[in-house]
Parts: structure tokens; C-alpha cells; sequence
């Protein structure tokens, strides 16, 4: 999938989330980098730094894989750098509202272990 306008991403995120929020198991993928296309490639000690800010690439995907690999789904939006706290704002409010209905993981079983394993060690002097 190309690029979306970030009003299509936030609806698409959005989507994605919900379609998560119906299974008992399942992943989304966040992940944000430099966007650097049509640059050349030449050792960053001869180049001066860039005066000007890169723009984002920001990138959500469902995580299937193997299988499943025709139910994957991507979707990425470019941001410029004048647009980043407008994005972010809205970016964070739909990644917790997302989240909301995630279930915690039950850590007590790891807590008993730990807790019993330090206690056997310690005896009476």
C-alpha cells in the first residue's frame, strides 16, 4: 500500500485497532523512522548535517505473517516536521483509546515463584 494522507492513517489505525479488540490474541506494529528517499548514499562524515529537519515515515501493520500473510496489513503516512506535535497529538489519543481494551498480563504466577525460591534461602540464625 502507498502512502496515506494522515486523516486516511488515523482512519485506518483506528480500524485496526478495533478489528484487534474482538479476538483474544493478536498484535499491531508501530514503528517511525527518518524519511530520507531520493538522498544518495555517501559516508555521513563528508556530508555537512542537513540544516533543515527530515520528515517522518510513520508505519502500522497487524503483524500477520506466515499463513496468514494475505490478511496482512500495512499502512504508513509521511509527516513533515512543521505537522509533528499537530500528529502526535492526535497519534497518542488514538494509540490509547486503541489500547484501552487491551488485557493485562497476569504476572502473578511469576511473582509466587520469585517470591518463594528468595524464601527458601532464608532461615532462622
Amino acid at each position: 500500500m502507498g502512502l496515506l494522507s494522515q486523516d486516511e492513517f488515523f482512519t485506518n489505525l483506528t480500524s485496526l485497532f478495533s478489528a484487534r479488540k474482538g479476538s483474544d490474541h493478536g498484535a499491531i506494529f508501530l514503528s517511525q523512522k527518518r524519511y530520507s528517499h531520493g538522498t544518495t548514499t555517501t559516508p555521513s562524515d563528508l556530508l555537512p548535517p542537513s540544516p533543515s529537519p527530515a520528515p517522518l515515515l510513520i508505519h502500522a501493520t497487524n503483524g500477520k505473517s506466515g499463513e496468514k500473510k494475505s490478511e496482512k496489513i500495512k499502512i504508513s503516512t509521511l509527516v513533515s516536521p512543521d505537522d509533528l506535535e499537530a500528529f502526535y497529538a492526535r497519534y497518542a489519543d488514538v494509540c490509547k483509546t486503541g489500547m484501552a481494551a487491551l488485557k493485562p498480563r497476569d504476572r502473578t504466577k511469576r511473582r509466587k515463584g520469585k517470591g518463594k525460591a528468595g524464601k527458601k534461602g532464608v532461615g532462622p540464625a
